[in-house]
């Protein structure tokens, strides 16, 4: 094993200490460690896409993982401080969070990692959950936390929003049917991504959320049902 990737062994182990969130019925709350899992996995794969490879662009994989496994540390902590039902984990991304990150970085990992990169991983972070992002590696955690949005697994977390805030299924989607009319999620797709393959799949997750959406809709209004029933009463 290279001495980097014992060193993000280190790494793993504190974030995931970082991002657990303990519950009021002494149970854990996991939801955070399990996305800084997803992103990993995530800017993983966007390194090695073909449209990256033909750019030639330099990354610093170490300080991108780092950052990306610290990328919610400052929402954790947020939802461990108020101690309150908590929102969508994307739901609060302001200056306070990108800054109780670089605290807990520094707090952190300081004794792991030399000050340079630690610098490094920060400012990755502060790009990433911008708008500016510049550096290649905030250009892909930014992409990857972006990309987590779309699809199943956006709709899954939307959900357990709802779900804690005591919100129905039809509260749901009468919230859908607003994003679709504002334009939402095409704001999204057109503003949020700076690699166009992953702009790509971002779609087609999007299509994959909208069939369900659409099912949901059906479902809930028994629209289905009363088609049947019309059929039969013509038989």
């Amino acid at each position: 094993m290279y001495e980097a990737d014992s060193v993000l062994e280190e790494v793993k182990k504190l974030s995931r200490q970082a991002l657990i969130i303990s519950t009021a019925a002494n149970g854990s709350d996991v939801s955070l460690w399990d996305r800084a899992q997803r992103l990993v996995c995530n800017v993983e794969c966007i390194i090695r896409l073909p449209e990256l490879s033909k750019a030639n662009l330099q990354i610093d994989r170490f300080c991108l993982i780092v950052a990306t496994y610290f990328s919610d540390a400052g929402l954790a902590r947020h939802y461990k401080e108020k101690k309150h039902a908590k929102n969508s984990v994307f739901g609060n991304n302001g200056d306070n969070l990108v800054h109780s990150c670089t605290e807990i970085v520094l707090d952190k990992l300081s004794v792991l990692i030399k000050g340079d990169k630690i610098e490094k991983i920060n400012s990755i972070i502060a790009e990433a959950h911008g708008n500016f992002a510049q550096r290649p590696e905030a250009m892909m955690l930014s992409d990857a936390r972006n990309l987590d949005d779309m699809g199943a697994v956006g709709l899954f977390q939307e959900f357990r929003r709802y779900t804690i805030t005591g919100k129905s299924v039809s509260d749901a989607l009468q919230i859908w049917k607003r994003k679709i009319d504002y334009r939402y999620w095409q704001a999204r797709l057109k503003e949020s991504f700076r690699f166009e393959s992953v702009r790509s799949l971002a779609k087609q997750r999007l299509s994959a959320a909208e069939h369900f959406m659409n099912q949901l809709n059906i479902e809930t209004g028994a629209l289905d049902l009363e088609e049947l029933s019309a059929e039969t009463a013509l038989a």
